[in-house]
């Protein structure tokens, strides 16, 4: 499978090319990135000299390197364009990137299946991370009242998290549909009860030190139960990357969001 990164330069882009790099189905032809544009790949992951510039131009890159996927790590302000670009030279694309709206994912899936193309959307890459959302939806039957707490590195830019959305959403389908908290319960400083979504509070935070993790309290008559997930490495990313790559040739055209789907 011929692949290319966007975002190659940074953190996440780094880890993953270093990650799949010698993966005998798998060979990286491009990379995207907006610094280091002409630099070889060896010099961010490491190793031999590759033959794999950075390039500053998405389009070019498809159209010279024809990659039958691309990977996207880069940012919510970018994300968008990205997607757009590669389903229009018909590539397919995993992304990574988080912020996507909902208005932005039923654009996506529109175009994705006019160009009989996959984009396969994942909040969360970790495997456990998916088991530990599927959990909470199914105890989300059995204790309705639950708060989401995320913890992220303080580079991060969009909150709550891509995958605090996903389990709330995921929960919500699943949950009694009901007001948690005291109803005359009021802040003394504005956001201390966090976001709210169905009835539920969503809290993110954003420290150094942090990579990505998430717990999921729940509260019922007489116990709780917390269930919760921990990266503490990028390196955690990558089977669940490898898991959507070779998955793509076995999805239909349209939107795929969310690894759980092709557990």
């Amino acid at each position: 499978m011929r692949v290319a990164m966007i975002g190659a330069s940074g953190k996440m882009g780094r880890d993953i090319m270093r990650g799949i790099i010698d993966e005998t189905d798998i060979e990286i032809v491009g990379a995207v990135d907006l610094v280091n544009d002409g630099m070889d790949i060896s010099d961010l992951i490491g190793g031999e000299p590759r033959g794999i510039a950075v390039e500053s131009d998405l389009a070019t890159m498809i159209e010279t390197k024809t990659p039958e996927v691309v990977i996207d790590f880069t940012t919510p302000a970018t994300v968008m364009k990205n997607i757009i670009t590669a389903l229009e030279h018909q590539v397919h694309i995993v992304v990574g990137t988080t912020g996507l709206t909902e208005d932005d994912l039923d654009a996506i899936d529109k175009l994705a299946r006019e160009k009989e193309r996959v984009a396969f959307v994942v909040p969360n890459f970790a495997l456990g991370a998916v088991l530990m959302m599927g959990f909470a939806a199914q105890a989300a039957k059995f204790f309705p009242n639950v708060e989401v707490i995320e913890l992220h590195h303080d580079q991060k830019m969009d909150a709550p998290s891509g995958t605090a959305i996903k389990t709330l959403e995921m929960m919500a389908a699943e949950r009694e549909k009901i007001q948690q908290g005291h109803p005359k319960e009021f802040e003394k400083i504005e956001g201390a009860r966090g976001g709210a979504y169905e009835g539920m509070r969503v809290h993110s935070v954003r420290l150094p030190g942090y990579v990505a993790h998430q717990e999921v309290l729940f509260g019922g008559r007489g116990q709780t139960l917390t269930i919760r997930h921990d990266s503490m490495s990028r390196d955690s990313f990558v089977p669940g990357v490898l898991l959507a790559l070779r998955s793509i040739g076995d999805l239909g055209a349209g939107l795929v969001y969310g690894l759980e789907n092709v557990l």
